[in-house]
Parts: C-alpha cells; structure tokens; sequence
C-alpha cells in the first residue's frame, strides 16, 4: 500500500512540475538567435550592428515579425536585457 501512495505521489508532482514548467516559459523574439543575428556583428549577439545595416536588417523582417519584436520591446522584463537593440527598434518601428 505505501509503495502504490508513493508512487502516485510521485506522478502527481511530475505532473504538476510538467505543467508549471510549461506554463511559465514563454517565448521571446527577442530571444530567437535566426532572427536577431542579424543586427548583431558578433555570434554572442551583443554588438549591434550600424544604423544603417541595422534598418536594412529590420526592412527585411515580415511586418508580424517587426510587430512581435516591438511588442517585447515593451515588456519592462525583456527590455532590460534587450535595450539598446529595443531601443533601435523602437526608432525604425515608430
């Protein structure tokens, strides 16, 4: 009996790890290395790349793209790790 609760204790709190893990990652433009590459010069992504070449990598972003990248741009988290490209962003989005 004790080995039958303990193994139902057991998934049950695998479960319940399963699902707040799955409800508290959320996913971030800003955080896609094959869209952001671009305006960085460097692999690490924390050079960015000139005001010219960084608008020639934001006109080639689909509009969605640009709208969810300046939508995370507004998200005081993200922000803080991401602003002076937030900062370009926001001066080519509007």
């Amino acid at each position: 009996m004790s080995i039958k609760m303990l193994t139902m204790g057991a998934m049950a709190l695998a479960v319940m790890t399963g699902s707040a893990l799955a409800g508290s990652s959320t996913t971030s433009a800003l955080d896609d290395p094959a869209k952001m590459s671009p305006f960085f010069t460097d692999a690490g992504m924390k050079t960015l790349r000139s005001e010219a070449d960084f608008k020639t990598a934001w006109m080639s972003m689909k509009p969605d793209e640009q709208k969810a990248v300046l939508k995370d741009c507004g998200d005081t988290t993200l922000n803080k790790s991401h602003a002076d490209f937030c900062a370009m962003a926001k001066k080519m989005g509007g």
